[in-house]
């Protein structure tokens, strides 16, 4: 029999674990075995009238997609017998069709929008205050800053302003700064960058327009450094990869501050090549170590092998840079499949989605052959021959200009596919797709119920830099095997196989306290800069034995702002 002291002792632990936990100690049982292990595919709309060529979820839980003006009548009108009127349009001088629209995923509907000049191959990034800000395009929308403010009505639509850009932006790439701006970098034969809002510095060629050496350096004959991957890391500088090469930029500087080794292999990453690429969530219970995954794309001849209707086979390759370290170099993994124009997504858990694109062949038109319908998992934390799995097939080619994003409930929408000049659907292997789709990885199968959690914290909660904040969350059953954790995601714009300004933060677990039997209250910091997750809207997840609960929406800033 024990004695009355080590009963008294034992009693006392069982009350304070009840009570108070830190957050060393909360764990959780390995979810259980269960049905849609290799996630599941369901098909939400036949057509959108529009091929889903953009995307940019909204902090309203709704999505805009958009694809190009210029390439005849969409299969969506315009409302009220609206028509866009352009004299400079190559297909159509007026076109009462929608190129443009507004999804709403807690309906499942949606609505034209009214967008007048060309975005083809255009990019952006969302303000602070929620406004998308979308630049540039082809023809007259090549120097065009369009705006779109999320409302609680049906009345918002498109504010176009002609001639913002100094320069022709097409294939640039967008990146939101700590302090609220937007960087432009680079587009076709523009070697140079330039700021939303624009800068006005006397010693610049033309008024806000700063040139990048980098971006001449990295053009080749196939111009692989379009749209090039850009992150900004920690440290206030941007990582900047560009065909082969990479550099660690000081923008507020316009100097490098570092170039590092070329990936192996020799092949251009960047678009027509089309691979992608994401920077790997921070952890902010870790010191923030910092990393880049890079995979797909195609090798270097790959587009002059298409352009004589011979596909060359696609990288299968991913390479992974931990660019904190001081002398970093490039560690290279194998994917269970070779991909081109393939997009990649953080998921709430870490993980990376790997989906969309082809086995053979490259960007543009026609220039794509054997579809990859099945999408790869990649986890980060597990040893490397245990990261990638494949999950269930798509019924459904996802081709040039196809797109997703991650969507507040743990589900990726995806969309888009005109491997064609013009919206062709007959006579050809690949038709051009108006149809959404959702996947669902697979943390959101039935089985995993017992151990998902659910966020009570209200919608549109405010988390300042380094200050506590308290979620409130519900899970069926406590158990004791794993770490719980919080952390943020920035939506990211989507388009030609890179999702611009996404990032995950993990935030810093400070204690956790148990209310009643299945609902907690965790106390996390927030982002510690604006260099870690710039100001703006989040989504912010609870994930419990590696279940992600639904996420609520947040908006990071400082309390100052506000008055807090």
């Amino acid at each position: 029999m024990p004695s009355i002291n080590v009963i008294i002792i034992t009693l006392v632990l069982i009350l304070f674990s009840s009570i108070i936990l830190p957050s060393a100690l909360i764990f959780c049982q390995t979810p259980p075995k269960c049905a849609g292990r290799q996630g599941q595919w369901e098909l939400l709309h036949s057509s959108l009238g529009i091929s889903a060529m953009h995307m940019q979820l909204l902090h309203n839980n709704k999505v805009i997609m958009f694809d190009r003006t210029d390439f005849g009548s969409s299969n969506l009108s315009l409302p009220n017998g609206r028509c866009r009127r352009d004299t400079n349009d190559t297909a159509l001088k007026v076109d009462c069709t929608a190129h443009s629209i507004l999804y709403d995923i807690d309906t499942n509907t949606f609505r034209a929008l009214m967008v007048h000049t060309d975005t083809w191959c255009s990019s952006g990034a969302v303000l602070p205050d929620g406004t998308l800000i979308q630049t540039g395009g082809y023809n007259d929308g090549d120097h065009v800053i369009r705006s779109f403010t999320p409302c609680t009505d049906e009345n918002c639509d498109w504010i176009e302003f002609p001639h913002y850009l100094t320069e022709r932006r097409w294939y640039a790439t967008n990146q939101i700064l700590p302090d609220g701006r937007i960087i432009i970098v680079g587009g076709r034969r523009q070697f140079n960058y330039e700021f939303y809002p624009r800068l006005q510095e006397d010693s610049s060629p033309s008024p806000g327009t700063f040139r990048f050496h980098f971006l001449v350096e990295t053009t080749d004959q196939y111009e692989n450094n379009l749209y090039p991957f850009l992150n900004l890391l920690p440290s206030g500088n941007l990582f900047i990869f560009a065909n082969t090469r990479s550099v660690l930029f000081d923008y507020k500087q316009n100097r490098v501050v570092k170039e590092f080794p070329q990936i192996p292999g020799g092949d251009p990453r960047n678009y027509p090549s089309s691979g992608s690429s994401v920077l790997l969530p921070l952890d902010e219970n870790e010191g923030n170590v910092v990393e880049i995954l890079l995979c797909g794309g195609a090798p270097r001849d790959g587009f002059s092998h298409a352009s004589r209707r011979s596909f060359a086979r696609a990288l299968s390759s991913c390479g992974r840079l931990n660019v904190s370290q001081e002398d970093p170099n490039w560690v290279m993994e194998d994917m269970p499949m070779a991909r081109v124009m393939n997009d990649m997504l953080l998921l709430p858990t870490g993980d990376v989605l790997i989906i969309n694109g082809a086995e053979l062949g490259t960007a543009g038109w026609e220039n794509g052959a054997d579809p990859a319908k099945a999408p790869i998992v990649y986890r980060p934390s597990e040893a490397s021959n245990w990261r990638f799995s494949v999950m269930n097939s798509s019924q459904r080619p996802r081709l040039y200009h196809s797109s997703a994003v991650l969507l507040p409930d743990g589900r990726v929408l995806v969309g888009g596919s005109n491997p064609h000049v013009y919206y062709n659907f007959t006579g050809v292997e690949f038709p051009t797709d108006l149809s959404l789709e959702a996947f669902s990885p697979p943390y959101l199968a039935a089985g995993y119920t017992p151990v998902r959690p659910t966020i009570l914290t209200s919608l549109n909660e405010v988390l300042g830099y380094g200050d506590n904040f308290s979620v409130k969350f519900t899970v069926p059953d406590y158990l004791t095997d794993k770490v719980l954790s919080v952390r943020i995601i920035a939506p990211s714009f989507t388009t030609h196989s890179f999702s611009m300004n996404q990032r995950m933060v993990v935030l810093k677990l400070m204690e956790v306290c148990r209310l009643t039997s299945d609902t907690y209250d965790v106390t996390v910091m927030g982002p510690s800069t604006a260099e870690i997750a710039p100001p703006g809207y989040y989504m912010l997840f609870v994930v419990h034995a590696g279940i992600p609960s639904s996420g609520t929406w947040v908006k990071v800033q400082s309390l100052a702002e506000e008055g807090v």
